[in-house]
């Protein structure tokens, strides 16, 4: 009896052991059914970063200035010392002319000066002696004058008035040697002015550079007959022409829609894949006006190029910064939902239940966008699949990280 009861006894903890087994089983497949039913959605935070957006375009060099260079008088070559390529400096003489007649007349004005001087002395003179000459007559009669008048009927009326009449007569011939004086004078002024006409007609035989340049054409050689550059209305031949090349000036046609971005001192970053050369320049000048036929505005940067490394006609890729926010809430741009004229997101909270919130957005990148209003800095956003999810429903989140600066870099019409 006794074996029995204990035969009885360990066949029910037995059994009570497997019991508690299959409940535990139970319960964890219970579990794990319930967390496979919790979908998983890839969230990145709301972080603070910055946005650009940029322009790429391609530029042209120019030279900041190019001139034909015309002798002012019409002559034949006698020496042209430059040729093509020749780096010249302003006031340098590039060539020498020949006018044979103009030495002519250089040599009649300096004469004409010479004649004048001497007119100028002598009308000197004649009034030195019509002064001295009136000084004279007029103290004679000054003596008569006072000798009648101290002793009636001494002094005969008719001598008196003799010497009065020298006496201005005298005082005439003093003025008129004045007026010769001046006459002479004035005449010097315009032998002078004409030798200067012609000493500069002169100085003109010799062409000389107006600024710091770069010999880009001749047209001229030794001996060639040269017209001046004076009149419109004659197609003169220029003797050079010259390239101003250590400063040149890169032409970008911005497109309309980038117009508003442009100002004077903005920084572009310019790479001259030619001479392998990168750099930044400013916006010195822009147009201010729209071509009609390819919607553009020229724009120009000054680059300074003493070495003459870049050559006028060079491409340049350039990037022009058109708008830029630094330390502003972004957001990856595929969490973003537009449905009509409102814009959502939908968040992970907290307790891993998703959330929508209408949002305000501002500049966008290629990647992310600035939020203006609706997140905060460490909101999770869902970055995808987001008709997936209902408003409530729990989530199992999966952080992707996001990088915290962006750039757009949109290509200009001109861009390579």
């Amino acid at each position: 009896m006794r074996k029995r009861s204990s035969l009885i006894l360990a066949i029910g903890l037995s059994l009570s052991a497997a019991f508690s087994v299959i409940a535990c089983s139970s319960r964890a497949k219970s579990t794990e059914a319930n967390a496979a039913e919790i979908p998983s959605a890839t969230v990145a935070p709301v972080t603070r970063g910055t946005i650009t957006h940029t322009l790429n375009l391609a530029g042209q060099f120019q030279p900041y200035q190019v001139i034909d260079v015309h002798a002012k008088v019409s002559g034949y070559v006698r020496h042209i010392y430059v040729d093509i390529g020749d780096r010249v400096h302003q006031g340098q003489v590039l060539a020498v002319l020949e006018v044979p007649e103009l030495d002519a007349q250089l040599k009649g004005t300096v004469a004409e000066v010479g004649h004048s001087k001497d007119e100028i002395t002598r009308a000197q003179h004649e009034l030195l002696r019509s002064q001295a000459e009136h000084a004279a007559l007029h103290a004679d009669y000054a003596r008569l004058k006072q000798a009648a008048a101290a002793q009636p009927g001494l002094i005969a009326e008719q001598e008196l008035d003799d010497a009065q009449s020298k006496d201005l007569s005298s005082e005439a011939q003093v003025d008129a040697a004045k007026a010769a004086l001046a006459a002479a004078k004035q005449q010097a002024e315009v032998a002078g002015a004409n030798n200067e006409r012609v000493q500069d007609l002169n100085d003109y035989t010799k062409v000389t550079a107006p600024l710091d340049g770069v010999v880009v054409w001749r047209y001229a050689d030794t001996g060639a007959l040269i017209q001046a550059g004076t009149s419109s209305d004659v197609q003169t031949l220029p003797v050079v022409r010259l390239s101003q090349s250590n400063l040149l000036r890169l032409r970008l046609p911005v497109p309309e829609d980038a117009v508003q971005f442009i100002h004077e001192g903005a920084l572009v970053n310019v790479h001259v894949d030619a001479v392998n050369r990168s750099f930044v320049g400013k916006i010195v000048r822009f147009t201010r006006n729209i071509s009609l036929a390819t919607r553009t505005m020229e724009t120009e940067i000054d680059v300074e190029n003493q070495d003459l490394s870049l050559s006028p006609g060079m491409y340049a890729n350039t990037t022009l910064e058109l708008e830029r926010k630094d330390n502003v809430l972004t957001a990856p741009l595929q969490a973003v939902v537009k449905n009509g004229n409102q814009t959502t997101v939908l968040i992970v909270d907290r307790q891993n239940r998703v959330e929508s919130r209408n949002v305000q957005l501002g500049l966008q990148g290629s990647a992310l966008v600035e939020i203006k209003s609706g997140l905060m800095d460490g909101d999770r956003v869902i970055t995808g699949g987001q008709a997936k999810y209902q408003a409530g429903e729990t989530v199992k989140p999966q952080v992707q990280e996001q990088p915290t600066s962006d750039t757009d870099a949109e290509q200009g019409d001109g861009g390579q």
